[in-house]
Order: structure tokens, then C-alpha cells, then sequence
């Protein structure tokens, strides 16, 4: 999926994830508390971040692997595994290098194929709709067209999705649920969201 190191975006959410463990900030938000309900069997998080939705599954009862980039997100949810005897594992690992290495009930990518350029988006996208296992989910959330707030993104990687995109992506799967939703960002700007939960269906087409 390429070689470059998102060095901005990485820094922009290891400083944030710093702030949130001082602060003790662990809230899920609100694609996650809409996530949680619908997790099925053994999950894939993808751009876990501090591991909110991945360390709830644990307590439900699900086996989760939770994947980012941030040394803080990895250590602090291996650490609260750990600590709740969760059948969580955390693995810091620069997503765009690395494929996703086996079937999922439920692959979850909330906030993540944006930090892409189209075609590795696109790419990350087709991969996480592979290695769902038949009758399994996805839950994929993204930036969309109409979003302002730039702050965050390297300038040569990212990709904003058009707003029907996301869920023409997901043609032949049943969408569960498909939602718009904006946010006021910083400098009076805005985040504006897709959010998809698809369901494959149980017999590969």
C-alpha cells in the first residue's frame, strides 16, 4: 500500500492521544458508540487510536486486534488488556505497509481511509471488504467532501470521499446503517462524515 511515512498526521494524533491518557480522556465517540452495538465475533480495529471501541469489545466478550501507528494508543491499550485480562491485542504498525493478513467477522475503520491519497484509500478499502468473512461486517467511517478543517492531514495524503461514495463502494452488501454527520472543528471550520456499516453476504459472490 506504499512506503510514506505519514509523519503530520501520525505527530497530530500522538500529541492528542498524549493529552487524552494525562487527561484520562476515554470516551467513545460517536461512530464508536454507534460501532459497538453491531460488532460480531472475532475484530479487526483498524486506526484504533487509544482503543475506546477496542477495549469495550474486550469486555462484551469479543477477540480484537487493534492496529495504529501511535506508540502511546498500542501501549496504553495493551497495558488496560492486560490490567482487565481482555482478549485484546494492540500492534503499532504504519497501516499503508502493511496488508491485512486474514479473514475478520468484523473489520473496523473509523476516522482512517481519509489520511490516504485516493488510490491507497481505495486500495485499504477493497482489502478491509476482502477479509470480512462471509456474513460478517464492516464498519467504515470517513471524511467527506464539504469538510474545511485541514489541520490534520500531510498536504500530499489524503483524500476526501464524495459524499455517496462510501456506500456506492459497498454495492452488492446490505447497508445496516448509512449516516451523515457534521462537527464544528478549530478556526471555525467543519468535519463532515460518512459513515457505513455493511453487512457481506454469506455466500461469496
Amino acid at each position: 500500500m506504499g512506503d510514506v511515512t505519514h509523519r503530520q498526521s501520525v505527530e497530530f494524533f500522538e500529541t492528542q492521544f498524549r493529552r487524552q491518557v494525562q487527561d484520562r480522556e476515554y470516551v467513545l465517540n460517536p461512530f464508536e458508540t454507534l460501532a459497538i452495538e453491531v460488532l460480531k465475533g472475532e475484530i479487526l480495529d483498524l486506526g484504533s487510536g487509544l482503543g475506546n471501541l477496542s477495549l469495550e469489545a474486550g469486555r462484551r466478550g469479543h477477540r480484537v486486534v487493534a492496529v495504529d501507528a501511535s506508540p502511546t494508543a498500542v501501549e496504553h491499550i495493551n497495558a488496560h488488556a492486560r490490567r482487565e485480562g481482555l482478549s485484546v491485542e494492540a500492534v503499532q504498525v504504519n497501516i499503508e505497509n502493511r496488508s491485512i493478513d486474514r479473514p475478520y467477522d468484523t473489520i473496523v475503520a473509523i476516522g482512517l481511509l481519509m489520511f490516504f491519497r485516493r488510490e491507497q484509500a481505495l486500495d485499504l478499502l477493497r482489502a478491509i471488504q476482502e477479509h470480512v468473512r462471509p456474513g460478517g461486517r464492516a464498519i467504515v467511517n470517513v471524511l467527506i467532501e464539504g469538510t474545511t478543517y485541514m489541520g490534520m492531514f500531510d498536504s500530499n495524503s489524503y483524500y476526501l470521499f464524495a459524499r455517496k461514495e462510501l456506500e456506492e463502494c459497498f454495492s452488492g452488501w446490505t447497508i445496516l446503517a448509512s449516516r451523515y454527520d457534521t462537527f464544528p472543528a478549530p478556526g471555525q471550520t467543519l468535519k463532515e462524515f460518512s459513515t457505513v456499516i455493511a453487512l457481506r453476504p454469506s455466500h461469496r459472490p
